[in-house]
């Protein structure tokens, strides 16, 4: 992406974090064999500070939505913390492919690696990591001549590819996630839409949402999204911009070295 066209993708900033709108299909960093990733493009979004953001978490290639960069090292460290504790709330949504029986739930699912060939591949594993998914059914529909439906899915722990396995454990794997059941003929159907983040006690907690992509649209309007129901073009970020650059001169008094 050009400088302008990662700014455009930005959803928040303040003197901590940035919060942008991750497109899917992008690595958010190198992997083993390098290549191209989101990461090259954070020099964009210094603002004035003496380097890159970086990464406060990560989402898979495939997924879309919210994600989270620390905007220094301080920033990072209390970002990271915040996760670690648990207090970072995330939630997606997820088109997957059948008809959930219930409207809501929880999966309490362990999970561990598929197999060393394949090191980011995940299974249901009773001696694995504990993973807890809750979910709810926001609308259901057919698509392309079968069911659907449109979850929306809140991880309380934040292992690898924890709703694509937990969702295809069910028996409604997420469209597009042929890695865990689904045909691989569109992109994959899951969206980090939200995030909300306690960042200074006393003040609410910062939420961020993000838009829903173009690749979304047809089968969430099978299940019933409306239009103009939380369709915006574009993102711009949740404060003025002249807020954002007191935040930015505050942020400069936090780099050091």
């Amino acid at each position: 992406m050009t400088p302008d066209e990662t700014r455009a993708r930005l959803l928040y900033r303040d003197g901590l974090m940035l919060v942008i709108d991750k497109p899917a299909g992008v690595p958010v960093h190198r992997g083993p064999k390098g290549g191209a990733s989101l990461e090259d493009d954070f020099e964009a979004l210094r603002f004035g500070l003496p380097r890159n953001p970086a990464l406060a978490h990560r989402l898979d290639r495939e997924t879309a939505g919210c994600l989270i960069l620390g905007r220094h090292h301080k920033a990072l460290e209390k970002l990271g913390l915040l996760f670690k504790q648990g207090k970072i709330k995330k939630t997606y949504w997820a088109l997957v492919s059948g008809n959930p029986q219930e409207d809501e739930g929880v999966i309490d699912l362990p999970l561990g690696r598929l197999d060393d060939k394949r090191g980011w591949w995940m299974k249901v594993d009773p001696k694995g990591q504990p993973a807890l998914t809750r979910w709810r059914a926001l609308g259901r529909g057919t698509w392309r001549g079968s069911p659907i439906a449109w979850l929306e899915m809140e991880p309380k722990t934040g292992r690898t590819h924890q709703l694509r396995v937990h969702a295809a454990a069910q028996g409604w794997p997420i469209l597009g996630d042929a890695a865990y059941g689904a045909p691989a003929d569109l992109p994959l159907q899951l969206l980090a839409r939200k995030v909300v983040v306690p960042l200074s006690q006393g003040k609410p907690p910062v939420e961020v949402e993000a838009p829903i992509p173009p690749h979304m649209l047809e089968p969430l309007k099978a299940c019933g999204l409306a239009e103009g129901r939380l369709l915006p073009n574009e993102a711009s970020p949740d404060q003025p911009v002249g807020a954002a650059k007191q935040d930015d001169c505050a942020a400069q008094q936090n780099v050091k070295g």
